[in-house]
């Protein structure tokens, strides 16, 4: 990761109008400018985008004190530039149509037919750029009887079946439908997004074009639910909630310790046996009810149970220090702090902090490093989640609005 800007990064020159606010959208536009890009983040005057607000917790100043800006907003608007301005005025949406004549790529996550009174629907701007490429980021996608919903990553997690298949089982003490710990469809709906754009770019190197991308939670919701989904299509057989026990793989779950808890994830054969020595039960991997994955499986009620007995007589660092030696998968399940603190974490330098010189008495923002690793075009880290409107006038005088011309447009209520 570099925190430097010695070197352009992989996208550099491509300029991105981000229209979009809270996770999806601003996940995809801050993968987009980690990468290179410059990404102009359009929020509305006075209130910002609505993560601005959503705390606690709160960003602290220099002296260690909350503000009124919330951490939520600096997970995913980092390398952006913040521009404030009223598009349900006639003279914003002028000015966005400006910009997005120059601009290569427009995200979006207004409802469906949106943002079509201010001529910054996909038609009207394509209209003016042919080239741009366009993502529009909704619930439900662009057609079908839900397109006019609002779609929020909780209820995605509930209509496409996830929390069918995430918590305890129904039979078991505190069973029941359970929420995924993050917004985990908004996430990878940034994630798809980010990846069609860059293929869209790579079309429109060929053929001149841009085009419009349809991106919906809930389709992406359906996509991530993977070997659970391919399962029933294929079987008819419907998943069910089993805590942290796997449909396919035994053993693959967590374990008591003499301290606590470890987690195993046993996924082949040889994995089986080598534990099995490393525990003092080496006649498991040869009895005809666990030498297989698929007879684990069948036979994990009798098992787990006799794994349990001997989980416990260890501590969980004493377990791992047996089992990785003998390359068999477990790991101490942390908390966010002992994750930030695991030596294999530092030294990916997965923590990073960066300056904000925005006169908020906020001076450095922490977060989490980009997971892309490029040998030639590294991610560049080049600032820090903006203040609000921090350089709306910096980005306007880019695209030749004068001083006087802003000065109109901020007494106008524009800008």
């Amino acid at each position: 990761m570099d925190t430097t800007t010695s070197h352009a990064g992989a996208l550099a020159g491509i300029k991105v109008l981000d229209l979009s606010r809270v996770l999806a959208g601003p996940w995809c536009t801050q993968t987009l400018a980690d990468l290179g890009a410059d990404v102009i983040k359009v929020e509305r005057p006075g209130n910002g985008d609505d993560t601005r607000q959503w705390g606690p917790p709160f960003l602290q100043d220099a002296e260690g004190r909350d503000t009124d800006q919330a951490a939520y907003f600096a997970c995913c608007n980092r390398n952006k530039r913040s521009v404030t301005v009223d598009m349900a005025t006639p003279d914003g949406a002028a000015l966005l149509r400006r910009i997005a004549a120059g601009c290569d790529v427009v995200v979006e996550n207004f409802k469906v037919g949106g943002l079509q009174a201010y001529g910054l629907d996909y038609a009207s701007l394509q209209a003016l750029n042919p080239r741009l490429v366009y993502c529009s980021i909704t619930g439900f996608g662009q057609d079908g009887p839900y397109a006019k919903r609002a779609g929020y990553d909780l209820m995605i997690q509930a209509m496409s079946g996830m929390m069918s298949v995430t918590g305890r089982a129904d039979d078991e003490p505190g069973g029941g439908p359970m929420r995924v710990g993050v917004a985990l469809t908004d996430v990878f709906t940034g994630m798809y997004a980010s990846t069609a754009i860059l293929a869209a770019l790579r079309a429109r190197d060929s053929t001149g074009r841009g085009q419009h991308i349809d991106m919906a939670l809930l389709d992406v919701g359906m996509a991530i639910l993977a070997n659970q989904t391919a399962g029933y299509l294929n079987t008819g057989s419907v998943p069910r909630r089993q805590g942290n026990t796997h449909p396919s793989v035994v053993p693959y779950q967590d374990f008591p310790t003499a301290d606590g808890a470890m987690l195993l994830a046993i996924g082949n054969d040889g994995q089986f046996a080598r534990f099995a020595a490393a525990c003092g039960r080496p006649e498991w991997a040869a009895d005809a009810r666990y030498a297989t994955a698929s007879a684990r499986v069948r036979n994990r009620d009798v098992l787990i149970p006799a794994m349990q007995e001997v989980t416990r007589t260890r501590t969980t660092a004493d377990w791992i220090a047996l089992l990785e030696d003998r390359a068999v998968p477990c790991g101490p399940i942390n908390d966010i702090a002992e994750a930030f603190a695991d030596p294999q974490v530092r030294a990916r330098g997965l923590a990073v902090s960066l300056p904000r010189d925005a006169g908020d008495g906020i001076d450095r923002i922490a977060g989490v490093a980009s997971p892309l690793r490029l040998s030639d075009h590294p991610p560049v880290l080049r600032r820090a989640p903006p203040a609000l409107g921090q350089h709306t006038d910096e980005v306007l005088a880019e695209w030749g609005f004068d001083a006087a011309e802003r000065a109109r447009l901020r007494e106008a209520g524009a800008i």
